[in-house]
């Protein structure tokens, strides 16, 4: 059990890590270092909702790519992941505050979003959080709706955009480019059979896919990025997968990449995935999407 009183916590749960979500994150960063406090957030193992309606939310990220936006971009320093089941669900607002973040996690100063809601049936709202704090000496901010031409800043629309392949404008709301990494498996050995030797990455269950097709992107690995072209999808060339994969073909020589931890920046979607009459035609498309990736990546200036 943690000492109370040394953080500073965000509250929500922060997928995508977007500029909505920067309000809140960079308000606590300020609070933090006001107060000597460690900058905390909070969140779940998986969405409320899915549980909650009984129907699957697609991810944008991993814990494990929420966990390090929030630290890359904002300077948090510990991010709490709570299980959400149902004891965390129908637990009563007040014991979410008082026994969860206060006496467990130490919390002294929270921050929430307009419409943040906690507790059973939501019956937590940011007035009754605001009102909390006052009694039990704790500090408070509650950060106003964030709007980007005139629209909501939320995970919602920022998954249509991704199933859409509109990672240019997703990339407007998140604050940064779409983010996906893992560990490089081995693949079928497709993109070594035209030459082009590709690091795969399986999605994490529960992670939403974006678009299939081809993206202009960049590969980071053991502290190194590299200009790459990446394939989402089911590679239906050379016979359909099960399942989609990302395919990245880093441009460089970056050495064996098998068993590596890569992170995959995508920055704009070139084309749809398409079936092509044979491997080499599929091959010479990529060497023109690879020219064109390159040049863009030239224009970005990454």
């Amino acid at each position: 059990m943690k000492e109370t009183g040394t953080r500073v916590i965000a509250l929500g749960f922060f997928d995508g890590v977007h500029i909505g979500h920067g309000a809140l994150l960079r308000r606590t960063r300020e609070r933090a270092t006001e107060l000597g406090l460690r900058a905390a957030a909070m969140s779940f193992d998986s969405h409320p909702d899915t549980l909650v309606s009984g129907v699957p939310v697609p991810l944008i990220n991993s814990m494990d790519d929420r966990a390090a936006l929030m630290r890359r971009l904002y300077g948090i320093d510990d991010v709490i992941f709570a299980h959400f089941d149902r004891a965390m669900m129908e637990m009563p607002w007040e014991d979410f505050l008082g026994d969860f973040l206060v006496r467990q996690h130490g919390a002294a100063h929270l921050v929430c979003g307009h419409d943040f809601r906690f507790g059973y049936r939501g019956q937590g709202t940011p007035e009754r959080l605001r009102e909390y704090c006052a009694a039990h000496g704790l500090g408070c901010d509650v950060i106003p709706e964030v709007l980007l031409d005139g629209r909501t800043v939320s995970s919602t629309y920022i998954r249509t955009l991704l199933t859409e392949g509109q990672m240019e404008e997703a990339e407007r709301y998140l604050g940064h480019a779409h983010v996906l990494s893992g560990v490089v498996r081995h693949g079928f050995g497709r993109g070594e059979k035209i030459d082009m030797p590709t690091a795969n990455l399986a999605f994490p269950e529960g992670v939403l896919v974006p678009a299939f097709g081809v993206y202009a992107a960049e590969a980071e690995t053991e502290g190194r990025r590299w200009p790459a072209s990446v394939n989402i999808g089911v590679h239906p060339t050379a016979g359909a997968l099960e399942r989609p994969v990302l395919e990245a073909w880093l441009q460089g020589d970056c050495g064996d990449l098998y068993g590596k931890e890569i992170v995959v920046f995508l920055y704009k979607m070139v084309r749809g995935e398409r079936k092509f009459a044979s491997m080499e035609a599929l091959k010479t498309q990529v060497l023109h999407d690879t020219e064109e990736i390159l040049n863009y990546l030239k224009e970005r200036n990454v």
